[in-house]
């Protein structure tokens, strides 16, 4: 036997002690997963495993077992599914976002979307379907870059979004159109505006997908394409800033009655949107409200590419 080597300690049968251990091993673990597979609890339950809706025999990983896995998850919390839209909207600290638009006329909320999220909407700009017409910034004057309108039906996220939104968004419009004295009374729901915008010959819809590449920018605009605008519309932001693109900040300019136009560049991470003001707001005076104009563009891309979605409520001619 070669030096160093020690050979194994024989029971009295003449069988190793290690080859006992061995088979004994062999048997429990084979008691382990007769028990597995019948659902009975052998020693200590397994942590992170209960027991499943499905009855007798079924296990799944736990939801907070599942959470630390993933980990976090760019402020949703984690389970099996994400959030559904409504949710997500719901959740959003609207005290704050509605004292942001009174006295600024935008506001940042979210995130709303998660990176992978970010990404899959991204990715639809490359389909060959989905969507109802591609803008060239540059053939038309609006800057450099281009964005594709969608078609309906919308994808499920972008629908579901927009009608949450708007929900919420609905009592402040309400509130800004009467300040502002403009008569008529806007629908509690997404689909009973539409109604209104369809009659009125504004069928065709308006949530788009906007891609800028290194120099590529977009002039300062108004989103109104009819009678009927909503007052206010978001923009999420689909890339990631430092990653995926540097510059193209989000810029809006608040055009004042008399007085010097002010800017705000309004800084996005992935999945944020900024709320803001189609058109007009109103701010109180020492005579009462009068209107402020709003125009929104981004600043020239320094590199990468940067995505976008636009959330329009109102549709167009």
């Amino acid at each position: 036997m070669a030096k160093g080597r020690r050979r194994p300690v024989a029971r009295a049968g003449g069988r190793p002690a290690f080859t006992g251990v061995i088979l004994g091993l062999t048997r429990h673990l084979a008691r382990l997963n007769a028990a597995w597979r019948s659902g009975r609890a052998v020693g200590r339950a397994r942590p992170g495993l209960v027991r499943g809706a499905d009855g007798p025999g079924h296990a799944r990983i736990g939801k907070d077992r599942m959470a630390r896995r993933r980990g976090p998850a760019h402020g949703f919390r984690m389970s099996g599914r994400r959030p559904a839209p409504a949710d997500r909207v719901a959740g959003l600290d609207w005290p704050a976002l509605e004292a942001a638009l009174e006295a600024r006329g935008h506001a940042v909320a979210g995130p709303l979307l998660s990176p992978s999220e970010c990404r899959a909407l991204a990715a639809l700009y490359a389909a060959e379907s989905g969507f109802r017409s591609r803008v060239v910034m540059a053939r038309h004057g609006f800057g450099q870059g281009e964005y594709r309108y969608f078609s309906y039906p919308l994808p499920p996220l972008v629908a579901g979004l927009r009608a949450a939104l708007y929900a919420r968004l609905v009592p402040i419009a309400r509130r800004w159109n009467a300040a502002m004295g403009r008569a008529g009374d806007l629908p509690a729901t997404l689909d009973l505006y539409l109604e209104r915008c369809h009659a009125a010959g504004q069928t065709r819809p308006t949530p788009l997908l906007l891609r800028y590449r290194a120099g590529d920018y977009n002039c300062l605009h108004q989103d109104l394409y009819g009678e009927h605008a909503f007052p206010l519309q978001a923009t999420i932001l689909l890339s990631a800033p430092g990653a995926d693109f540097e510059g193209g900040e989000f810029v809006l300019v608040e055009q004042r009655p008399r007085m010097q136009s002010r800017a705000d560049v309004v800084p996005l991470g992935q999945g944020e949107a900024v709320i803001f003001a189609v058109n007009d707001r109103p701010v109180q005076g020492k005579r009462g409200p009068y209107r402020v104009k709003l125009r929104h563009g981004v600043s020239r891309l320094r590199g990468g590419e940067r995505f976008t979605l636009g959330v329009i409520f109102h549709d167009a001619r």
